[in-house]
């Protein structure tokens, strides 16, 4: 009934056309800060499952790490065990060193990371090669596969290469002085392929065979600097840490890949949430055109008001007219903007019609990616700013003293 009373008051004429103008107005300003939230929202979305889709074809699953030191020392019936656990996929060891890797005058310091062939199982890095192949060669022969930062700074050319490239690795030797020359080990390597994933990896990574790591930095057979794991989805994830933990003991540390990027995440979500917060604003600035809308239809109603008040309607309910009146505005306001704007994502998943500037990233569009959680934020942001803009002229209404006498 309330809702009636709220549509009837809504469709009709009013004696001052500024109501009606002051209604649309508000109506408008609700549904442009609606349709912007979902599209920013959307568009935020897109971006995050980008990125996360980005880091998770860097990272395993799960990461067994040392807690103290740089290494961890896994036997072959350790690793075999591991390899038998239930939700065990896949095992990956690596052994990985900061160097510095030289083409002639130029140079770049880089992490060196030595991985075993089943590398592959456990990450994607194979499938972000852009120039040469994915081929990292053998202990005596070692063959790198760089970001493409790294290539850029050494002015290597996977594809043309004439003269290897000279890798310095920190020397393990008691003798060796890490502050000069001789304190380094050398070798000569053969670029042969270029990934691009994600600026941080890009400028940071170059990977080779773990048998040429571990000669370099002189590393026994059972040590390794990183053992990486897929897991089975479908299996409880917790358990299978469980069984691990106990298997290897308290000496290493185990990281989820939400745990190996756990600043990354947490930053996202901030990011969404300061966006989310900055628009309430805008959409309570919004709100206030409610509220003159409201405060105008009182004084076009007050007739309205006595005669319901004579035939028994209680000032609650009075008051209950005028707050669904600006449910109403509000939801109106916000539908509108929630059809524009899934209609807009729509047309940009389907023709990428906004396109990105510049061309350095790996796509040339604004990704999109609506889901139903933000559409009942945004509802329930709506219905909450819509029941404060309207609550003060609906007080307002209901403790009015009329008199149907003219």
């Amino acid at each position: 009934m309330k809702l009636l009373f709220a549509w009837r008051y809504f469709k009709s004429k009013k004696s001052v056309n500024a109501i009606n103008i002051i209604s649309w107005i508000s109506i408008l300003a609700i549904a442009v800060v609606v349709a912007a939230l979902i599209i920013v929202f959307s568009v935020f979305n897109g971006f995050e499952d980008l990125v996360k889709g980005l880091y998770n074809d860097f990272y395993a699953d799960l990461s067994i790490t040392p807690k103290l030191g740089k290494s961890i020392t896994l036997t072959q019936s350790q690793l075999h065990q591991l390899r038998k656990l239930e939700g065990v996929i896949a095992v990956s060891l690596s052994a990985e060193e900061k160097a510095v890797l030289v083409n002639g005058d130029y140079q770049s310091i880089v992490t060196v990371k030595g991985v075993d062939e089943t590398l592959n199982a456990v990450s994607r890095i194979n499938e972000h090669i852009i120039r040469g192949k994915y081929f990292l060669g053998n202990t005596d022969k070692p063959s790198l596969v760089m970001g493409i930062g790294i290539e850029n700074a050494v002015s290597a050319d996977v594809e043309k290469a004439i003269y290897p490239l000279t890798l310095y690795m920190p020397s393990r030797s008691e003798n060796a002085n890490l502050g000069t020359i001789d304190g380094m080990n050398s070798y000569n390597v053969a670029p042969t392929g270029t990934f691009m994933i994600q600026e941080d990896f890009d400028n940071k990574y170059v990977f080779t065979n773990i048998g040429f790591v571990k000669y370099m930095l002189d590393m026994k057979p059972d040590e390794y600097s990183t053992c990486e794991l897929k897991l089975d989805a479908a299996k409880n994830q917790d358990r299978i840490i469980e069984n691990i933990q106990s298997l290897l003991g308290t000496n290493v540390e185990l990281k989820t890949r939400y745990q190996q990027n756990q600043s990354l995440y947490a930053a996202m979500q901030l990011e969404k949430w300061v966006i989310y917060l900055v628009t309430c604003l805008i959409l309570m600035v919004a709100a206030f055109n409610i509220i003159g809308a409201l405060t105008m239809l009182v004084l076009e109603k007050q007739k309205d008001i006595a005669v319901l008040k004579a035939i028994g309607a209680t000032n609650a309910s009075i008051q209950q007219i005028f707050l669904a009146e600006g449910v109403l505005l509000s939801l109106i306001g916000g539908g509108i903007g929630i059809i524009v704007a899934t209609g807009i994502c729509l047309l940009q998943i389907k023709f990428h019609l906004i396109s990105l500037s510049g061309g350095t990233f790996l796509i040339d569009y604004y990704p999109v990616k609506l889901i139903a959680t933000d559409y009942w934020l945004v509802f329930l942001t709506i219905l909450v700013i819509a029941l404060v803009a309207a609550w003060i002229p609906a007080q307002k209404a209901s403790k009015a003293q009329l008199s149907l006498k003219s």
